[in-house]
């Protein structure tokens, strides 16, 4: 990171950190809140933390204050949120750095192992976007272009597949006086015997080649140079290398035309709507100020935990349902009540039903810390997990917490019932998110539903 960068950013943690590195009270004072009076920094600690309360609120940022008076320190908790706020100084209520969360990745690129991941599973999320105060690291913590550019080239994928035909209006020299006549530009050449019968014509064609497709391919050139350009990691380059290739080829009779906004039409269809828009942010991403963003990878994670457990389905006979709703049958219901109760999946063969829930929580990256934070945060993950696998009517009981972690693990934990000696087995698996994990992770869980169904089988 640069000099100038790092004056720009108050803090940079990765998202779930339990507890930051302390922050002095006086050395805050020092470098952000210079006019603050150092014999009450901890009224001013506050301050900042209620000023920039809302901001906290949106990145999932739990910031706390630790001792007093000139001891006073001032640390944070991160959430399952990556992304980049705006920050206020609490003595003069002025614009300082940023607070940046990024992803708890080791690769030399913060997005690669999330882009093949979101390649993985085949869907997209984009990143939430609130207006607030430009980020004072203007670009250079805001997601970068060439994630833009990766979902721009799935949907243009998806767009060359059918045909996209529209009528063009364009003008043609007719030996025939039909249609729309341009009697100005014959009139000026009628003087001349041989252009006495041509008559420049405008007429509608039917054609994929109009200046729509035309604008989409200048967008596509841009991309094409983004994502071949150093700023792009080489593994998203190599896997992106071939389907560039294959656009050129569809796209190689299309002249680029330039463009600043690409018209969004009532008429046109979802494909074609979705690869405008995309097309528009791509076109706009150096116009647009950079403020407050912020992605879930709380969602990530769930849908990168259904699509393992979906493969290990098809191997082992069974069935997943992702994200089924158990609904309450009551006809009344209280204001706070739950309509339905809903985990992530639940794999099913036969008689046994597993019930599975992701938690993108910092547990397995701090399995001896003493935080209340994180036994009561597992607390409710467990009863959560239990109260799901109480709709099997089998005397066990199964049910997986999945949580990210460094490398590859799990255990289990079993509870029974003295009085009808029902067992409850909780597995706790942690799950690296890379995509060069999966393979072995698969592996694991095949052997292990094997084992559940000969527990299963036994026990009946």
């Amino acid at each position: 990171m640069t000099k100038s960068k790092k004056l720009d950013v108050f803090c940079e943690i990765p998202c779930l950190t339990e507890q930051s590195k302390k922050f002095r009270g006086v050395d805050l004072q020092k470098k952000w809140f210079k006019s603050a009076d150092k014999r009450y920094i901890g009224q001013y600690l506050q301050k900042f933390i209620n000023y920039n309360s809302k901001a906290f609120q949106f990145l999932g940022i739990q910031p706390y204050i630790l001792g007093t008076d000139r001891n006073t320190e001032l640390a944070f908790r991160s959430s399952e949120y990556i992304g980049a706020i705006p920050l206020r100084a609490p003595d003069t209520g002025k614009q300082i750095g940023d607070f940046v969360v990024m992803p708890r990745y080791g690769g030399r690129d913060r997005f690669e192992d999330y882009i093949e991941i979101l390649n993985l599973i085949g869907t997209d999320i984009s990143p939430e976007i609130i207006d607030s105060l430009p980020l004072a690291s203007g670009k250079n913590f805001r997601p970068p272009l060439y994630l833009e550019a990766v979902k721009f080239i799935d949907l243009l994928e998806k767009l060359t597949m059918n045909p996209w035909k529209k009528f063009d209006n364009v003008e043609k020299i007719s030996n025939q006086p039909c249609g729309q006549i341009n009697w100005k530009k014959y009139i000026n050449n009628e003087y001349k015997i041989e252009n006495r019968l041509k008559f420049p014509v405008r007429s509608n064609v039917l054609s994929e080649f109009h200046s729509e497709y035309a604008e989409i391919r200048y967008v596509f050139d841009i991309c094409k140079c983004e994502l071949l350009s150093h700023n792009t990691p080489q593994r998203i380059k190599n896997n992106l290398r071939s389907k560039l290739i294959f656009l050129e080829e569809r796209l190689y009779y299309h002249k680029p035309k330039v463009t600043k906004k690409i018209k969004i039409r009532f008429s046109d269809s979802p494909t074609v709507k979705a690869c405008k828009e995309q097309a528009n942010r791509i076109l706009n991403f150096n116009l647009v100020d950079s403020t407050a963003w912020r992605v879930d990878f709380a969602e990530v994670f769930e849908k990168f935990i259904q699509y393992i457990f979906k493969e290990v389905a098809k191997e082992t006979g069974g069935r997943l349902y992702s994200n089924f709703k158990f609904h309450s049958i009551n006809s009344k219901h209280y204001s706070w009540e739950l309509n339905h109760i809903e985990p992530d999946a639940i794999y099913q063969k036969e008689n046994i039903l597993v019930f599975i829930d992701a938690k993108y929580k910092s547990n397995l990256y701090n399995k001896y810390d003493q935080s209340e934070f994180l036994k009561e945060d597992h607390r409710h993950d467990l009863h959560q997990i239990m109260a799901y696998s109480s709709f099997s009517s089998t005397y066990f009981k199964f049910g997986f917490l999945c949580y990210p972690s460094n490398q590859i693990e799990l255990k289990s934990i079993q509870y029974r019932n003295t009085i009808n000696d029902v067992k409850n087995i909780i597995f706790i698996l942690g799950i690296p998110l890379k995509k060069e994990s999966l393979n072995e992770i698969k592996l694991l869980l095949i052997n292990k539903f094997n084992e559940i169904e000969i527990i299963s089988t036994t026990s009946k």
